[in-house]
């Protein structure tokens, strides 16, 4: 069952749970693909949905450092209720560990060695941490391995 599938089923088990925080999330996802799919005139595989999942858990991020910095906890509590809701239809999030050891495996194979060789590194490591790691955290771990 592709990951379109997947939502569209969490869909339903929200409409018949009656649970409308959830549906909403879910709702709001759904349109989010189905936008990207008329934007490129295309159906969208299971990576591209990926993407999409991962791009509304950058915003609720976002959101949240913005709440928090407007001291509206009450909000940013429920963005992170979202992302919650979201982070299901990703795939299992690697650990600090198993991120350095994909950097600096990516570090040895480009011959990295100062900030310039910043986006060869992270054109290998895009391709094989997408969805399970968080770009922007790999790139602060990058910077400072490149720095230092």
């Amino acid at each position: 069952m592709s990951l379109k599938e997947q939502i569209q089923d969490a869909v339903k088990a929200a409409m018949r749970a009656r649970e409308t925080g959830r549906l909403e999330t879910l709702r709001m996802l759904s349109a989010a693909i189905k936008q990207r799919e008329v934007d490129e005139r295309k159906e969208l595989s299971d990576s591209d949905v990926l993407a999409v999942v991962e791009k509304q858990v950058k915003q609720r991020r976002d959101a949240i450092d913005q709440y928090q910095q407007g001291g509206r906890e009450e909000l940013a509590a429920a963005e992170q209720a979202e992302i919650d809701i979201l982070q299901t239809f990703l795939p299992e999030q690697l650990s600090d560990d198993e991120i350095l050891a994909f950097i600096d495996a990516a570090i040895a194979a480009t011959g990295a060695d100062s900030m310039k060789d910043m986006g060869k590194v992270m054109g290998q490591l895009k391709p094989q941490l997408a969805g399970r790691a968080d770009m922007g955290a790999v790139s602060g771990l990058i910077k400072a391995k490149l720095a230092g």
